[in-house]
């Protein structure tokens, strides 16, 4: 990814925590030489050394994952930034956070490990609400999909959040975004400043 050096990040904390705060991710890889993408939440395993998570049986992608480099894709709050909003002269542009994984995969197919694999994603995602998946149902799911666990070789984070511009600028910024009902990336920028 194309990341000049005021928008790259490369704290490994703060990118592990946007990786787990943004989690829906995009795998994207070749199938049959074409680029193929799947969107599907992953968790962190091992501190940061590993992507996991699964796709249905029946999704072709997964059949040539282990052969290939794959590429998972994570974004945060993004909106398009005016540059009516700056003091100085600017262009339109668009701000934004996003993390880009590189690594190599390997499926699980086991029961016991895709059983560990749907758990923890229930445990993340299923925790705040009252009642969970009946257990049955989750056993003949468990047929019916493919986990993945990628060992990560490489990771770029890049926030685009108007660090280009004067303090000045960013604030107003900060305060149009608000305005115009993008509270989530004005607060990701506040925190930024």
């Amino acid at each position: 990814m194309y990341t000049p050096q005021h928008f790259k990040v490369t704290d490994q904390e703060k990118v592990l925590a946007f990786i787990r705060h943004n989690a829906f991710g995009q795998l994207i890889s070749l199938l049959d030489g074409k680029l193929f993408s799947s969107h599907i939440p992953f968790y962190l395993e091992n501190e940061g050394a590993f992507l996991v998570g699964h796709m249905a049986k029946k999704n072709p992608q997964w059949m040539g994952l282990e052969e290939q480099e794959l590429l998972v894709t994570f974004q945060g709050p993004h909106d398009y930034i005016s540059p009516s909003w700056y003091d100085s002269p600017g262009v339109p542009t668009w701000n934004y956070q996003a993390v880009h994984v590189y690594g190599r995969a390997e499926l699980i197919t086991t029961p016991n490990k895709l059983g560990n694999i749907v758990d923890k994603l229930t445990k993340i995602y299923e925790s705040s609400f009252e009642s969970s998946w009946a257990p049955e149902y989750k056993e003949s799911m468990l047929n019916a999909i493919v986990g993945i666990k990628i060992q990560i070789t490489e990771i770029q984070c890049k926030y685009k959040l108007s660090q280009n511009r004067s303090e000045k600028d960013r604030q107003q910024v900060i305060e149009q975004l608000k305005e115009r009902g993008s509270a989530q990336l004005s607060t990701v920028m506040k925190d930024e400043l």
